[in-house]
């Protein structure tokens, strides 16, 4: 084992020093390389919400706006704050100081012209570059049919995956036995299927519907006879005069800094050690595939001036734990918990989907001039059915009932290179939440962002997605400081430190605890697409002692990670990216486990070539989940994936991407992992008898 693991350890340094060679020399000769679009900064993100989630879920809510300006992109002489914070490369103190820049000196004559922009360095004007253009000319839009069907676009997408070795929940079984347990099996087939349509008016009229299936879930048969299991449509209209947004079927909320009310994912702790203020888009289509985080019915926002004023009502059906019934018309009268995996392959699953109704209706206030933001929302959560929980000591502060009332008031104010902001709430029974934050621009070579939030044990919301490490907006306070320094022109030091501690007992700790985080990060850009970085970031928390004893008590647990990554060209067709990580995870007084992980992908390109080829080759060894690491790998257009790595073996994944004409692209993906000390691949419904796990994934889009 000792033998293996030096040999392999061996391997990645051969493998980084020669991605060194090709840096030095890559850097001499491709410096003119044009921009690329700055992937490292999303997939960073991705990576680490998928490290707190041990949920498959659909990033593509996070990115599609940056997709879309890539073909769209903003005219900086005629946009705005909203539209300008669909660049989460910039913060809210940039966009001010870019806007007031324009105010007083008149339109930018050349992007150029962003270097004297206060707070727009190299790195930042390199990032926005892709999405962004200069004009004077400013078009006007007639909504007329004639300029919709001209300057309209639509979108199909149709995908296909699944896992291509046999899984025991599609094994054959007899009759008898599948009656004694009839959940020992899926219903359905092993294919996940995806459709999804969207036709898109600039930013002013989306119109889509979605369709997914998942693996084991039945398709134009049985407990699914509509084909797709899950299905979402929505139409969305921007800026009609004083209609400010009109959506009509699903479309998700999102207002202050999350802790009141934001339905969809947003970005936590990350590398981005500055950008930790949400910017709230109030009301925006869903064109996801998450059964969970949506509204549908009908919302809107009126605005007059600098006032807007945003109402909305929402009715859906929900997946619940049914825990009684009443015997009379065999409906649900109470509810134990709520499912949010979206999954209904199984009897059991399919007994719980579309349980409850669940209703939504409230409203929001807000007043914005270029300076100060403030807004009040308040709105009421009903379900049709009690939701009575089997209270235990860790969740008993947590929503029962039927009915939940929350209210909010958030703010954001910026004064010079300085953004004050922050969000209290209110739930119905009492329990508040706060947070407060203040982002600084000291220097042009140095930032801050300061955070403090206090979440109270007893603070329920069931749409909240406020800054926090647990997975829920209560029984926490934590106080955040990230800085970005720039001490050299290619250099970037980035490092946050976070505290936080919970009152109350949470799950898997009796008794109240705390924790810290802290990460650094150094960036090294010589040039406009060669880029290094080396990150170290450590985490203590505490859970319960494993040991046999009478009086409970907690154990700090202790993991760090190091990671070493490198992009850089060797041509123009060929770019390469190498990466290793080391992994230490030790509970108290016990024994440290380890892992490591390395990589090296290989992207081809050619400028007229019809042809992408991404080729991505790993090597892990981890001794237990524990030591588990998570990486970014290359997928489909809004396929985002960032498996866990543990255990030991290889992993290899390939991503073709053929363009058959302007109108239509092909993707095919392929993905195998093969495991050195496993017999038995995963566990349950999902388990291989075997040493590997190979996926295929094939998706095409129409564009017309």
């Amino acid at each position: 084992m000792e033998k293996i693991k030096t040999y392999n350890i061996f391997f990645v340094f051969k493998v980084l020093s020669f991605a060194f060679l090709c840096c030095f020399f890559s850097t001499k000769v491709f410096s003119q390389e044009p921009i690329e679009t700055n992937k490292e900064e999303i997939e960073q993100k991705i990576e680490n919400l998928t490290e707190n989630t041990e949920a498959e879920l659909d990033y593509s809510d996070l990115v599609e706006g940056i997709e879309y300006l890539k073909k769209h992109p903003i005219n900086l002489n005629n946009t705005n704050t909203e539209e300008l914070s669909q660049l989460f490369f910039l913060n809210s103190v940039q966009i001010s100081n870019l806007l007031l820049h324009i105010k007083k000196n008149g339109k930018l004559l050349s992007l150029y012209e962003l270097q004297s922009v206060d707070g727009f360095s190299l790195e930042v004007i390199y990032s926005i570059l892709p999405y962004v253009f200069v004009a004077n000319d400013v078009n006007n839009r007639h909504f007329n049919f004639k300029e919709l069907f001209q300057y309209g676009n639509s979108e199909l997408f149709l995908r296909y995956q699944r896992v291509l070795q046999d899984q025991l929940g599609y094994s054959s079984i007899t009759d008898s036995a599948l009656a004694a347990s009839p959940n020992s099996r899926y219903l359905g087939t092993p294919e996940k299927l995806f459709l999804k349509y969207r036709f898109k008016y600039y930013d002013n009229i989306s119109f889509g519907i979605t369709g997914e299936k998942d693996a084991g879930e039945q398709f134009f048969k049985g407990a699914q006879k509509n084909g797709f299991d899950f299905y979402s449509v929505h139409l969305f209209l921007k800026n009609f005069g004083v209609v400010k947004a009109l959506a009509v079927g699903d479309y998700q909320l999102q207002f202050g800094q999350g802790l009141t009310l934001w339905s969809g994912m947003g970005f936590g702790k990350s590398s981005d050690a500055i950008g930790i203020r949400k910017s709230g888009q109030g009301i925006k289509p869903f064109t996801s595939t998450d059964e969970n985080l949506f509204m549908r019915g009908i919302a809107t926002t009126i605005g007059i001036k600098n006032f807007n004023v945003s109402a909305f009502y929402s009715k859906h059906k929900i997946d619940a734990n049914i825990s009684a019934y009443d015997s009379l018309n065999n409906e649900a009268m109470m509810i134990s918990s709520v499912q949010e995996t979206g999954l209904h392959s199984t009897p059991n699953e399919v007994a719980d989907r579309d349980a409850i109704g669940i209703s939504l209706y409230g409203a929001h206030l807000g007043y914005t001039n270029k300076k100060l933001n403030i807004g009040a929302t308040a709105y009421k959560t009903v379900f049709d059915t009690e939701l009575k929980r089997d209270v235990q000591l860790y969740n008993q502060f947590e929503f029962q009932g039927k009915e939940n009332l929350n209210f909010g008031i958030d703010y954001s104010y910026i004064i010079r290179n300085f953004n004050i902001f922050g969000e209290v709430s209110r739930s119905e029974n009492g329990g508040m939440a706060y947070l407060n934050g203040i982002m600084m621009s000291l220097d042009a070579r140095l930032s801050v962002s300061v955070l403090h939030r206090k979440y109270e044990k007893d603070y329920q919301s069931i749409y909240s997605s406020g800054f926090a490490e647990g997975s829920s907006i209560a029984n926490e306070e934590g106080l955040y400081l990230g800085f970005v320094a720039k001490p050299f022109r290619a250099w970037t030091l980035t490092a946050y430190c976070d505290n936080f501690a919970s009152a109350w007992m949470k799950f898997r700790t009796d008794a109240p605890s705390k924790g810290i985080d802290y990460l650094v990060q150094l960036n090294y850009k010589p040039t406009k697409k060669i880029e290094m970085y080396f990150k170290f970031k450590q985490e203590t928390k505490q859970l319960n002692s494993s040991e046999n004893s009478y009086i409970s008590f907690l154990d700090n647990t202790l993991k760090q990670t190091y990671r070493f990554n490198l992009v850089f060209p060797l041509s123009e067709a060929f770019s390469f990216k190498s990466r290793v990580e080391f992994s230490s995870y030790k509970v108290g007084d016990g024994p440290t486990y380890h892992g490591y992980l390395a990589y090296e992908n290989i992207s081809y390109k050619l400028m007229k070539s019809p042809i992408t080829i991404s080729l991505m080759y790993a090597i892990f060894d981890t001794d237990n989940y524990d030591t588990r690491i998570y990486a970014f790998e290359n997928d489909v257009l809004y396929g985002y994936s960032s498996p866990a790595y543990y255990y030991k073996g290889s992993r290899i994944n390939c991503v073709l991407k053929y363009r058959l004409s302007r109108s239509i692209d092909v993707w095919l993906k392929y993905g195998q992992t093969i495991y050195s000390n496993k017999n038995v691949v995963s566990s349950g419904l999902t388990e291989i008898n075997g040493n590997t796990k190979s996926e295929i994934k094939a998706q095409i889009r129409f564009r017309f």
